[in-house]
């Protein structure tokens, strides 16, 4: 099984920037793809984008897509994720998540999570 350990939230103004990582121990990383999910007060945990093990495939949800964007360094064993032009409803707790084999899109699909990071956004 493997532990993930997430960082980088905070709190940042409306049009800024934050860098998440997610840390992986515990066993190999090898053939895992790795995911970013959110969650915000009363809402549903929400698939915020997937990267698979080689970084051949990287997929972002629409209400990220051309403002975040995934990666993975296997050497670290550490997955990123870059967060610019944020706003406030991007406000959440935010979460890493790993599965064998390809990526997926649905939580229920991931066997791994992280405790979360919070990111507040202020406007």
């Amino acid at each position: 099984q493997v532990q993930l350990v997430e960082s980088g939230g905070g709190l940042v103004q409306a049009g800024g920037s934050l860098r998440l990582s997610c840390a992986a121990s515990g066993h190999s990383f090898f053939n895992y793809a790795m995911a970013w999910f959110r969650q915000a007060p009363g809402k549903e945990r929400e698939f915020v984008a997937a990267v698979d093990w080689i970084s051949r495939y990287a997929y972002h949800g629409d209400p990220v897509r051309g403002r975040f964007t995934i990666s993975r360094d296997n050497a670290k064993d550490t997955m990123y994720l870059q967060m610019n032009s944020l706003n406030p409803e991007d406000t959440a707790v935010y979460f890493c998540a790993a599965r064998p084999g390809s990526i997926a899109t649905t939580a229920n699909d991931y066997d791994d999570w992280g405790q979360g990071t919070q990111v507040t956004v202020s406007s």
